[in-house]
Formats: C-alpha cells, structure tokens, sequence
C-alpha cells in the first residue's frame, strides 16, 4: 500500500505537469495570434478560448496582455541558441542553424519589430535580443574578428551583424523567394567576402 506522502508527491507531479501544460497552451495561442495579427487586436478572451481555459486563468498566470507578451518572448528566446548551436569558426554550420532558425521565429519577429514603435516594452525586450544576436555573431566570426584592432574588428563586426540580420533573411527569403539552402549559400558568400577567403 502506498504511504500517504508518495501519493501525495505523485498528485503535486500531476498537478504541476497540468500547470506547465496549460502555460504551454496559453503561450501557444498568444504567440499564434501575434504571428497573424497584431499586438493591439488579441483579446485576452481570444487567448483564453484558444487556449481552452477561462480569462481568469490567463490573468492569473501573466496578469495580462504585457506579462503574456513577456512570457512568449523568453519562451522563443529560449529556443533560439539552441537551434543556432555551431562551433565558432564554422561558418557553413553556423549559417545553416541562423538560417534553420529564422525559418521558425522569423516571420513572427518580423512582426514584433514592425510594432516596436509603439510598444516600449517589446523594445527592450527585442533589444536583448539584438545583444545576444551580437554575441552570438561575434563567437560565430571570432577567428576571423579577434587578431583585428579594435576600430577595425568592431566595423567587421557591425558588417556580419548586417549580414546575418533577419531583415536580410526576409529579403532573400520572403521577398526574392529564395529556398533556405540558397539564402544560407548567399549569407556564406556575403560573410566570406567580408572575412577574406573561402571558408
């Protein structure tokens, strides 16, 4: 017969892995309305029947339309170096997973940095995203970045910053319609041109 504290631990597991799946439902509904609307026209209402849960459920968790926009960034934030995993100085790999990431979070980025005039949190938010997008761009070229002097190294930089930007993943993607294996191929031949070489 089980102890009343493993029956106990065994509910507090059920009842925790139901919480963490009804935040996973409401960021998902959130996050699937922002990639089609914008910020300004989702309802909490919208969110909640999407997510198959009450209003107050949503209020509950993240208080509202800013705690939900919060919570959806660290949730896509979270994913993003992950995906963008590459040894440093492996610019084909590296490229391929920005490329490979963009394809999942790019279009919905593109949104949010459309509306970022109007919101001043999704502006900070974003700009820690432009810091890790810069960190991660300078591990990615650092053989190539680290022997130069410091005026120097910090343009280099700015330009593959450039090169890699999601903005530039839209033009090749979604406006010139280029499959993602070419928009990775051109970011490789705009990159090596900046470094010098073929790599």
């Amino acid at each position: 017969m089980k102890s009343e504290a493993v029956i106990r631990a065994y509910r507090q597991t059920v009842r925790a892995e139901a919480a963490a799946e009804t935040h996973r439902r409401i960021i998902a509904a959130f996050l699937r309305q922002a990639q089609e609307g914008w910020i300004d026209e989702i309802t909490l209402d919208e969110v909640a029947r999407e997510a198959e849960v009450t209003v107050q459920t949503v209020i509950r968790r993240f208080g509202g339309k800013e705690g939900l926009l919060i919570a959806a960034h660290q949730h896509l934030s979270a994913e993003v170096l992950p995906r963008r995993s590459a040894p440093s100085g492996d610019i084909k790999a590296g490229l391929k997973a920005l490329v490979g990431d963009y394809e999942v979070i790019g279009d919905i980025f593109i949104r949010l940095l459309a509306q970022e005039p109007r919101y001043p949190l999704l502006g900070k938010l974003l700009n820690r995203g432009r810091t890790e997008h810069r960190q991660w761009v300078a591990g990615l070229f650092a053989p190539w970045l680290e022997s130069l002097p410091r005026v120097r190294r910090e343009r280099r930089l700015t330009a593959l910053i450039a090169v890699c930007d999601i903005y530039t993943w839209k033009l090749l993607r979604r406006d010139l319609r280029q499959k993602p294996a070419k928009v990775a191929a051109v970011l490789h031949d705009l990159a090596t041109g900046l470094i010098g070489g073929k790599q």
